[in-house]
């Protein structure tokens, strides 16, 4: 199934290359519509190719680094599309549908091969939920690092950045809930399948790692509101730290032996 991934890659590549170009006049009603209906067709088209890889697997296409990647970009644009209508940020969905095609093409790029088979450690119960969670709480974190760039933008132009900044938190709030059930879904799967809940894996040390890194984001925002542009920097950059506990920790040495690297 994975060889027709490139027909579908380039419809939904096609269709949001066509929704960015027309989202730099969205502010017009016929311009809108063209957006958010080329945009869903982009969607549509992923979701299918999900659907007929997780059939012909006869498993949860979430095993593999390019497995996760279209869960990725799946729950990007709806969390992308969502807030856009919710809050009428075309910038945002501009930016979710761009980032979308990033993890697309690379998977293009970088075509996998797929087995049917899962070790016995992934035939349970926890595996879906564990990197369902994970992929939300990304995507929320991802689009939350957009909103500390774009707030330093807007510092650097001298434009205010406290209602960005807030409605930055209420995404960093969401992802982090998701971030924590992640881990707590994680422990409950390696005491199921190792004995343990925790062992300092390589990649259970980075995802403690960026949960704290967030934590202390909040911890920051709590204590020290006045200091927006050190918050602003924060959020920026803490979803590097979220990108090596994903993918990042795989071209580690000391991770090689990892239950966590992807195969």
């Amino acid at each position: 199934m994975w060889y027709y991934f490139e027909i579908f890659a380039l419809l939904s590549a096609g269709f949001w290359i066509v929704a960015l170009i027309f989202s730099f006049a969205i502010k017009k009603k016929l311009i809108r519509r063209i957006v958010e209906t080329f945009s869903i067709i982009g969607f549509l088209s992923l979701l299918i190719f999900i659907v007929l890889l997780w059939i012909n697997l006869e498993r949860p296409p979430m095993r593999t680094l390019g497995e996760t990647r279209l869960w990725y970009s799946f729950f990007l644009f709806i969390i992308g599309f969502i807030v856009y209508k919710r809050w009428n940020y075309p910038w945002f969905l501009s930016y979710s549908i761009f980032l979308a095609l990033v993890f697309i093409m690379l998977n293009w790029l970088r075509p996998e091969a797929h087995s049917k088979t899962l070790m016995p450690a992934l035939q349970s119960v926890w595996f879906v939920p564990h990197v369902i969670v994970y992929m939300v709480a990304y995507a929320f974190l991802g689009v939350s690092s957009l909103i500390g760039f774009k707030g330093l933008l807007n510092r650097y132009l001298n434009k205010p950045v406290k209602n960005l900044l807030q409605f930055g938190d209420n995404i960093v709030y969401i992802g982090f809930g998701f971030l924590t059930l992640g881990l707590v879904f994680g422990a409950l799967w390696a005491k199921e399948a190792w004995g343990h809940y925790w062992t300092w894996d390589p990649k259970e040390t980075w995802a403690f790692i960026s949960w704290a890194v967030y934590m202390l984001y909040m911890h920051l925002r709590y204590h020290q509101p006045q200091n927006t542009t050190r918050h602003l920097q924060w959020l920026a950059f803490a979803f590097i730290v979220l990108l090596i506990a994903w993918f990042g920790i795989n071209y580690l040495p000391a991770a090689q032996s990892s239950v966590h690297v992807y195969s």
